[in-house]
């Protein structure tokens, strides 16, 4: 039923829209009109306003068609890219892959679950396929933090449980839990002196750094936790004792209790090191996104795996170390598993994907959709 044709042709048009994380408007403006052409509702949230970013949320809305009382369903993608994502020369390439020209990444995280859920859309009309409703979210700025997702106007929200098309992995494979992630900012201020005068009355804020960096538990903590020092930065000429460091960091769990002790000892390491020293410390830290965990019974999770297994694909669930869109959307109520595109080499200009999972995919999306109409 899916036009492979027509799914590599719309997918090869809108990796071709520049639309650089915060750059969204061009492909914004381009989903709203494929999505009217279609004879979806389509309303759109204040997210630029309060993120700055080139356009707003997209919640795109297809009535049912089937018996009266199936669920709500959703599905999301985000329309923003990372850099270098402008002037993109998709290719397709003898092997059946899909690339770009090497001088930029390719886009299809995530414009393969766009042209998924387009396709799917006129799959369901051109074969008369009975659904129940459908929601579309189109995020901007999910390459920036997941910011479109958490300035969403979560009123606007209609489903009842969903999915995000927007996961490494095979297709078939699906992100059943992910973590929180908390950014911290760690600041220590010491005392400047001269280096070679007399050192011994200064504090070297890149001393006491070190010494509470050596004391943090960093990396992999468990296999549910992990945490890292993302950035140093601090000092300047070598003959002045450094008097001032900030460090970037952060810490992720898919466990919240695991989460805040993971940061409180990032914070003592911090916080002993400076009086150690007689530095002042100052630790601030921030929950970006929550965490989620969908067991293999659940409902979300169960749909899923029927529908993958009736078209042939082999469903395995996985816990992800990485948050996604899917995150926000489960933290506001609405039950949400990731599902894998198939891409490949995300984030450099190495990313690529196969024809066939462009298909695979937009099968899955029609299968998902179908199943959830028999309740």
């Amino acid at each position: 039923m899916v036009n492979q044709e027509r799914i590599i042709s719309e997918f090869i048009e809108l990796v071709k829209v520049d639309s650089e994380t915060r750059y969204e408007q061009e492909i914004s403006e381009l989903l709203k009109a494929k999505f009217t052409e279609l004879g979806l509702s389509i309303e759109e949230d204040d997210a630029q306003a309060k993120t700055g970013h080139g356009a707003n949320n997209l919640f795109a809305f297809l009535e049912g068609t089937g018996e009266a009382g199936a669920p709500t369903i959703l599905f999301t993608s985000h329309m923003d890219t990372v850099a270098p994502g402008n002037g993109i020369k998709p290719q397709i390439d003898s092997d059946g892959y899909i690339r770009s020209d090497g001088t930029t990444i390719l886009g299809s995280d995530d414009k393969a679950g766009l042209a998924a859920m387009l396709e799917s859309i006129r799959v369901l009309k051109e074969n008369h396929i009975p659904h129940g409703p459908i929601q579309f979210v189109i995020t901007v700025g999910e390459e920036s933090g997941l910011l479109g997702a958490r300035n969403m106007d979560a009123s606007k929200l209609k489903a009842s449980f969903g999915y995000a098309i927007d996961s490494n992995g095979s297709i078939g494979d699906m992100a059943v839990a992910a973590p929180t992630q908390a950014k911290i900012i760690m600041k220590l201020h010491g005392k400047s002196a001269h280096a070679g005068v007399n050192p011994e009355d200064g504090i070297s804020a890149i001393q006491v750094a070190s010494k509470a960096i050596s004391r943090m538990p960093l990396g992999r903590i468990d296999k549910e936790t992990t945490a890292n020092i993302g950035s140093f930065e601090g000092g300047g000429a070598t003959n002045v004792v450094c008097d001032f460091v900030k460090l970037v960091a952060e810490a992720r769990s898919i466990v919240q209790e695991k989460l805040d002790r993971q940061v409180e000892a990032m914070r003592k390491a911090l916080e002993s090191a400076a009086e150690e020293f007689g530095a002042r410390a100052e630790f601030e830290s921030q929950l970006i996104y929550p965490a989620y965990v969908h067991d293999d019974n659940s409902p979300v999770v169960e749909l899923a795996k029927s529908a993958a297994a009736a078209i042939g694909l082999t469903p395995r669930t996985f816990h992800s170390g990485g948050g996604s869109d899917a995150n926000i959307f489960n933290g506001l109520g609405v039950p949400t598993v990731n599902l894998a595109v198939g891409y490949e080499h995300i984030h450099t200009t190495k990313e690529q994907i196969k024809v066939v999972d462009l298909v695979k995919i937009t099968e899955f999306v029609i299968e998902i959709i179908k199943q959830a109409a028999k309740g």
